[in-house]
């Protein structure tokens, strides 16, 4: 068995005590590491500040780092560790002699508070402080929470006044979103009691990660483009079917007033000191899963290296990050890490089965390479998705102290037959250090000359587009539409919005639509249930299944772990 340690092996109360007791930089360290001029950097509170927009013009002259993308293979329920390998890599950069910057998303209290954890990394590869980062931070989410539900207030006051616009109270589109899991939620009535209180109709809650608005706010490029894509919003239809927007209603200026400091992305820091730009999290699932343009458009210009994550894996986030968000930012990768671990390459063999909260079944932890050379299919697919896009490759094996040697050696010999890279990654136990050999393998790589590509044309027909993410991107055979699809989608088509790239909403477990198929499943066709519009944010996306965009709570919800001590210190949080 291999010797190296890893995520396994330190408790969430590790991780929040090595937090606790990082060495921070002073934020004017930070800043100077970065080449920012202070009057760019507003301090909030320790550790933390947030960076004016001014500096996108302002350090518009400086060379481009090279842009790196971590993104993995299909996860398992437990994760796979996409933003401790970010996090890692970016510290490994600086344990090489190279200036990285890290951009990752901003955590929502619905995982920090239920079964997943947060979303700050972990051991000795995390973002500090982590009890900030996963707790409210400098409040960016409530500001879009408070955005999206000022939106559903006008929307009900609107009807309540006669609905000028025309807009039909049963077609109305926009819910309401709090920042929690809460499925009780889900459904609701509004509007009960005596007529004052506004009209009787049925709506919900959807958690704030998954509001267009937090889509929309991730891929602004300006606080000018923001006010624009807030007011092209959709929130429902006239009885004849005409959209009506957030421009119709005149609710888009307030809203974007609640937001012109939640535009402003977040500075913070890991724990060997490298910057960390932490801003936006829309929905993994539902929209692109990838942190702010914004962010990403400073962070290129301070340092030589940006590592950024996606969502779940390259058929989800990868896709999404290369399709939407550089089809709207000009920003083009260099490399794209995709993190691969033996654990789930074994659940890809489809041998076995991993449950979250429950224990790994004893079996997985015998030595098996060729369980990990059978689930490898859905590496090779990954790495094929990221060749499509021109993107040049590197496996990160993200290593456990359940691992053995010859199945670490299964992996490596997987990746060189894909004609990739691949590198040992013990990033979560020995920090930097243990992420120096991946450093150097993505340093080489953002060398070879790339020639990246979208997977479509802004042109192509919006149902071929759709096709071919199901049948390049996924390895369906094609796609079969409901009835309701194939309306909605003519509807969308008419109304112009042929020309938007789109969005799959599908599950994250398997590379089909279906959660129970492991590797890279053949022989099935996408089953489109829904079509819907993201105007604002700029995108169409497609219901695949069931997706819930308010999550419950399980069984044993993080939550029940979380306290404070009589001195205020948080315990229980990871």
């Amino acid at each position: 068995m291999t010797t190296t340690s890893h995520e396994g092996r330190t408790t969430a109360a590790d991780s929040l005590a090595i937090s606790s007791g990082a060495d921070l930089a002073r934020l004017e360290e930070l800043t100077a590491s970065m080449g920012l001029d202070d009057d760019l950097v507003e301090p909030y509170g320790r550790g933390v500040g947030t960076i004016d927009l001014a500096a996108i013009e302002r350090l518009a002259d400086r060379p481009r780092a090279k842009y790196v993308l971590v993104t993995a293979i299909t996860p398992t329920p437990l994760g796979e560790g996409k933003t401790t390998t970010v996090v890692g890599l970016g510290q490994g950069m600086r344990h090489t002699g190279r200036r990285g910057v890290v951009a990752v998303r901003q955590p929502s209290l619905g995982p920090s508070l239920g079964i997943k954890g947060g979303g700050a990394g972990g051991g000795y590869s995390q973002v500090v402080p982590m009890d900030r980062l996963n707790l409210h931070l400098t409040g960016d989410l409530h500001a879009v929470a408070a955005a999206h539900n000022q939106l559903a207030a006008m929307i009900d006051n609107h009807l309540h006044r006669g609905s000028p616009s025309g807009l039909d109270p049963e077609q109305v589109t926009w819910r309401r979103t709090m920042d929690v899991n809460d499925r009780s939620l889900r459904q609701i009535v509004t509007g009960l009691g005596p007529t004052v209180n506004g009209p009787v109709r049925q709506s919900g809650f959807e958690i704030t990660a998954a509001s267009e608005i937090m889509a929309a706010l991730s891929l602004s490029t300006s606080l000018r483009d923001l006010r624009k894509r807030m007011g092209r919003i959709v929130v429902g239809r006239t009885r004849d079917g005409e959209p009506v927007t957030a421009e119709d209603i005149k609710a888009a200026g307030a809203m974007t007033v609640l937001l012109r400091e939640a535009i402003r992305p977040n500075l913070m820091q890991t724990l060997e000191r490298t910057p960390a730009l932490v801003h936006c999290g829309p929905f993994g699932n539902i929209a692109t899963g990838n942190s702010s343009i914004v962010a990403d458009l400073i962070g290129s210009r301070c340092g030589d290296y940006l590592i950024t994550e996606a969502g779940f894996s390259a058929d989800m986030g990868a896709e999404r990050f290369f399709n939407i968000k550089c089809r709207i930012s000009g920003l083009t990768p260099d490399v794209a890490v995709v993190v691969a671990t033996v654990r789930a390459l074994k659940v890809h063999s489809g041998r076995h089965r991993v449950v979250a909260g429950k224990p790994l079944p004893e079996e997985m932890t015998a030595e098996r390479p060729e369980e990990v050379r059978l689930g490898a299919e859905n590496l090779r697919a990954q790495l094929r998705i990221i060749r499509r896009h021109g993107v040049t490759p590197v496996v990160a094996v993200n290593a456990f102290p359940t691992d053995y040697d010859s199945e670490h050696r299964a992996i490596a010999e997987v990746a060189a037959e894909e004609g990739a890279r691949c590198a040992l990654s013990t990033h979560f136990s020995d920090g930097g250090a243990g992420a120096a050999e991946l450093a150097d393998a993505v340093a080489e790589a953002a060398e070879e000359d790339s020639e990246f590509q979208f997977l479509y044309r802004d042109e192509t027909p919006l149902r071929e587009k759709i096709e071919t993410i199901a049948t390049e991107v996924y390895g369906a055979d094609g796609v079969d539409f409901s009835a309701a699809a194939e309306r909605e989608l003519e509807r969308f088509i008419a109304e112009g919005h042929g020309r938007l790239p789109v969005c799959v909403a599908k599950t994250h477990l398997s590379l089909s639509a279906d959660p129970t198929l492991p590797g890279a499943p053949t022989g099935w066709r996408l089953p489109v249930r829904e079509v819907r519009l993201s105007a604002g944010a700029g995108f169409i996306y497609l219901i695949c299944g069931t997706m819930q965009t308010m999550p419950g709570l399980g069984s044993a919800p993080a939550a029940e772990s979380i306290d404070i001590d009589d001195d205020g210190n948080i315990v229980g949080l990871f």
